[in-house]
């Protein structure tokens, strides 16, 4: 672990026992110190997502941003300890490539153990592919790597540093971005409550949903098709909050 601090990021205990990080660069912790790295992935992208996408014999995913690798890891242990057959492609941005590079040396949680050698491919190589699993890792900007795709992901997990201090991953223009590069039935998760993001999906045509549990805070579904959530009334904030605006390029 101690190879991983550097003057840009240093290991931070969250309170599920997990290590998460505290990036100097953008002044926040690259996930809940609250509800845990480890929890955070899987009850706010996760699990929400695989319920949502029963049935298919393969996913595509795209996960925004890779960061510490935490919710593609904790996708294939949701994988591996489901014993799912899908197969999974996983295609993640990330503009710190340094950052990437330091992973291998992260002190990650036992979950994760099965997978060191993904890990070290994908700090190394940023790619790893066997029978089940090809994942991507690509070093840039999410911006333009998400505009090469398109009718791809089944999910999009929207992972960015929030919106306070990394906005251009968040804006309308983003997520019409986003929305070309989805299915019609694919779903968004994201931690973000925020109203500017609410809007930025609701106005794209996105359906917006509550994702609420006993382990996490709430946090947000988002999805051009009806989900078996409880919907936010978008129309009622809009009308509670007539001054807000989504972000905006």
């Amino acid at each position: 672990m101690q190879q991983f601090d550097d003057n840009l990021h240093k290991a931070i205990k969250s309170e599920d026992g997990t290590f998460t990080a505290f990036s100097q660069e953008y002044n926040e912790h690259y996930h809940s110190t609250k509800d845990g790295a480890l929890n955070e992935s899987l009850y706010k992208h996760i699990i929400p997502a695989f319920e949502l996408s029963k049935g298919k014999g393969e996913l595509h995913i795209l996960d925004i941003c890779y960061g510490l690798g935490f919710n593609t890891l904790a996708t294939l242990y949701y994988h591996k300890q489901n014993n799912l057959g899908t197969k999974l492609f996983i295609y993640s941005p990330e503009l710190d490539s340094q950052l990437v590079k330091n992973l291998r040396f992260f002190h990650y949680p036992q979950e994760f153990k099965f997978f060191t050698e993904i890990i070290e491919a994908l700090s190394t190589k940023q790619f790893y592919q066997d029978e089940n699993f090809t994942i991507e890792v690509f070093l840039g900007d999410a911006r333009e790597y998400v505009k090469k795709f398109e009718n791809r992901f089944d999910i999009v997990y929207q992972d960015a540093f929030s919106p306070s201090v990394n906005p251009v991953l968040w804006t309308q223009e983003y997520f019409s971005d986003i929305k070309k590069s989805m299915k019609e039935n694919g779903v968004i998760t994201t931690y973000s409550t925020a109203l500017k993001t609410r809007l930025a999906l609701y106005n794209n045509g996105f359906r917006v949903y509550l994702n609420e549990g006993e382990n996490y805070r709430n946090a947000t579904v988002a999805s051009l098709a009806q989900l078996p959530l409880k919907e936010v009334d978008m129309q009622h904030k809009i009308k509670c909050n007539p001054t807000v605006e989504p972000l905006r390029d």
